[in-house]
């Protein structure tokens, strides 16, 4: 067997195509079929399911097999970061799952300080719901991950960031644009603009909190579409300020409840993290200390 070849699996669970696999390796199509087939060949058993209508899928022992080749891949890359920070030639990738908020006011500031002082190392990044993060983490899909504290796998080892609270957003000339406190109870005959998305449940929380109903206009999935829809006057909305901040047009109080969500990074051992994840969670420490 060969380190090529799980690297080939893995992108095409991954990816789910092997045309994708092809361009983001730098293959012909027919050399990745070649090298999923040639593993098959090897192990005497079928890892994909190929199938026109729902295409690629892992059989059952494909689904026991696959977290071991992802540690396998893991454990070579920190072998490949230990040798490279031996002999003085930084070398290496971080995968990093994030979330809309993290992404756009977190990561950014984050990866300016580190690249100054390690600009040899890669990064991907992978965009998704607390509950694909939190997967991804637990499969080895990415290294380390943006999390919500309390939200995660209880067994991950966490690097705190920042504690984000939650807020209420409005167009500029909405009645509460004197009001630097907001009542929840002033919510109750107002238009409200629901999130469906990852912080819906810090929302439902305050509403219950303050045994309100709230007037549901819209519910929306899209953050960037709920602060656009605010910033027309459409309604009202309460969401983690963190995001709600950046945005433009848009008018902040704080609540007379407080809720707010505390974000960290998460990985499964620090102990076992390569070179560059030790190190990119040391530079996370400085940065939000």
């Amino acid at each position: 067997m060969s380190i090529a070849r799980f690297e080939v699996i893995a992108k095409v669970v991954e990816l789910k195509s092997f045309t994708e696999t092809a361009e983001q390796l730098n293959m012909t199509q027919s050399a990745v079929s070649h090298a999923v087939a040639s593993l098959e060949s090897e192990w005497g058993v079928s890892l994909l399911i190929r199938d026109r209508k729902k295409g690629i899928k892992l059989t059952e022992i494909g689904q026991k097999v696959l977290p071991h080749i992802r540690e396998v891949l893991i454990q070579v890359e920190a072998i490949n970061q230990e040798i490279a920070l031996a002999t003085n030639l930084e070398a290496g990738m971080i995968r990093i799952g994030t979330f809309a908020s993290a992404s756009s006011c977190l990561l950014p500031k984050l990866l300016a300080k580190f690249q100054k002082k390690h600009p040899k190392i890669e990064f991907k990044f992978y965009e998704g719901t607390y509950e694909e993060i939190t997967e991804w983490v637990s499969s080895g899909i990415i290294d380390i991950g943006f999390v919500v504290k309390g939200k995660s796998n209880p067994e991950f080892e966490l690097v705190p960031l920042i504690k984000d609270n939650m807020v209420v957003a409005y167009h500029p000339q909405h009645r509460f644009q004197s009001k630097a406190i907001v009542d929840m109870a002033e919510l109750i005959n107002e238009p409200f603009i629901m999130p469906a998305g990852m912080y819906q449940s810090h929302v439902m929380e305050l509403f219950e909190e303050a045994q309100i109903k709230p007037a549901i206009l819209f519910e929306v999935h899209d953050c960037t579409t709920i602060a656009n829809m605010v910033q027309e006057g459409l309604g009202v909305t309460i969401g983690p300020e963190l995001f709600l901040k950046t945005q433009s047009n848009l008018k902040l109080s704080q609540l007379n409840l407080n809720n707010s969500r505390e974000v960290a990074l998460a990985c499964r051992s620090i102990a076992n993290a390569s070179p560059a994840v030790k190190e990119f969670l040391h530079v996370a420490k400085e940065v939000f200390a």
